[in-house]
């Protein structure tokens, strides 16, 4: 959710300045990336309704745009900076790196890298190469203060002890993040980057890079940076991807709408105005301004979040909402077979569904009664409903109901509320053992237009049904 919510900034932010957008790929860690994961971004992005101008599928005159494919131009870029002194190679083990941090923490100093292979001589790196020992590439960051202002938490100051030199490449000639992020933003020609808080530290480093890149005609300049806020779970904890409701495979499978899933992300860290929580995604385009973006974390809230998805269900005209519904009333999640589905009683109690869901998902379990032979009753709300006196009840009420008009939903109603007013019952206690007979619930869809779309002839059988179960 939250590297969702960073693309949808950045691409409120590209629309409303006319920009252009750069979909990249940072597929550089071939343990963890695969051709079905790159697929599924796409697919990803694709459904929540993101374009791009230049990428994958899009293309543009910096392609390719998968870092996988460009590790040539990377190895390049890292002897030139070799070459010009900007890097080098350092030779410490792991294990020598951690034995001084910690001496650096017991004194209370950084315990940043310590610059232990900056200066080394021609006969230090022979002695190490004998050992054996392969080195990785450090970046020299320069011994100056890096000031810059950020796009949401304005100026910035990080002085060098704390900004030490960093590893641009792997032992294995592995090019690191630290590398390939910046040289691609600067053979792009990347004016804006808008990131996650997280990587707020990396940044004075990258800058010093840029500064090196520019010496060295590969960039033009340094890109504006703006950190948004972490996205917190539960526990004040930020939002982790090994967290289940970070995943937004799981939004997709519980039915959000994209555009209710963007305008509640939207709000984390960012409002439309201070009394407007529900837009259009065009709307948010129109008023974004990455300046009003709030620094301070945003906590995700599941329930704000489903009840503004419910807001974005009850906007879409009916057509479209029983389009967007047509993967739940199907297999694997529709436990009726295909052949009793009924489009028209489909089509005659979506209006009324549209009012009652969250998450598009939930209409399967809404409207299961109108296409299986029988309803699926949960044990206890025909506990809760089927109360002493409940026979006698359903008994009268089939009785009305068996000469009230089919055609009109107020007509049942009339009947139901008569069947209470004969057992002194108002109408909430009078239909609650008529819907879980009906229903199989003792929640759910409008009960007397329910009862009008399923018909006469299955109302008073299931009618009849439970007076059986009841006497058993």
């Amino acid at each position: 959710m939250g590297l969702v919510r960073t693309a949808l900034f950045n691409w409120a932010f590209a629309r409303h300045h006319q920009g252009t957008l750069v979909f990249r790929i940072e597929d550089t860690d071939a343990a963890r990336d695969s051709e079905e994961s790159y697929q599924q971004l796409l697919d990803a992005m694709r459904w929540l309704g993101f374009d791009w101008d230049e990428g994958p599928e899009a293309g543009g005159p910096h392609a390719p745009y998968r870092q996988s494919q460009r590790m040539d131009l990377y190895k390049e870029v890292a002897q030139k900076l070799l070459d010009a002194g900007h890097a080098y190679y350092c030779y410490c083990s792991q294990e020598e790196l951690d034995t001084r941090r910690e001496a650096a923490r017991a004194a209370g100093k950084p315990s940043g890298y310590d610059g232990h292979c900056r200066e080394l001589s021609a006969e230090q790196v022979e002695q190490y190469k004998a050992q054996g020992r392969t080195p990785i590439v450090r970046f020299r960051m320069p011994d100056e203060t890096i000031t810059f202002t950020d796009l949401v938490r304005g100026e910035l100051t990080f002085t060098p002890e704390n900004v030490p030199d960093y590893g641009i490449v792997r032992a294995n000639g592995a090019p690191l993040y630290t590398l390939v992020n910046p040289v691609d933003d600067a053979l792009m020609e990347i004016t804006h980057v808008l990131r996650g808080e997280d990587l707020l530290s990396s940044t004075p480093r990258q800058i010093a890079l840029y500064k090196a890149l520019i010496e060295l005609g590969i960039a033009k300049q340094i890109p504006a940076f703006g950190h948004l806020p972490y996205v917190m779970g539960e526990g004040n904890k930020k939002l982790s991807k090994r967290d289940p409701q970070s995943s937004l495979n799981l939004y997709r499978e519980r039915g959000f709408l994209p555009e209710g899933l963007l305008n509640y992300l939207s709000l984390l860290g960012w409002s439309l105005s201070a009394d407007q929580d529900i837009f259009t995604i065009p709307e948010m385009v129109a008023a974004f301004d990455i300046a009003d973006v709030n620094p301070n974390p945003a906590r995700f809230d599941l329930k704000k979040c489903e009840a503004i998805n419910a807001d974005h269900i009850r906007m879409l005209d009916v057509k479209e909402f029983t389009e967007r519904c047509g993967p739940w009333l199907k297999a694997p999640f529709a436990p009726w077979a295909p052949e009793d589905f009924d489009e028209a009683k489909w089509h005659a109690i979506a209006p009324h569904a549209q009012t009652r869901l969250k998450v598009l998902s939930e209409i399967t379990d809404n409207v299961d009664f109108l296409f299986l032979s029988e309803p699926v009753f949960d044990e206890a709300s025909w506990t809760k409903a089927m109360k002493e006196g409940s026979d006698a009840l359903l008994r009268t009420a089939r009785e009305k109901l068996e000469s009230a008009d089919w055609t009109s939903a107020e007509s049942l109603k009339e009947a139901v509320l008569a069947a209470g007013e004969a057992h002194g019952l108002k109408l909430g206690k009078a239909q609650a053992p008529v819907r879980v007979a009906v229903t199989g619930r003792t929640v759910g869809l409008p009960l007397f237009e329910s009862l009008e779309v399923l018909g006469k002839e299955q109302t008073l059988a299931r009618i009849d049904a439970a007076l059986t179960r009841l006497a058993a």
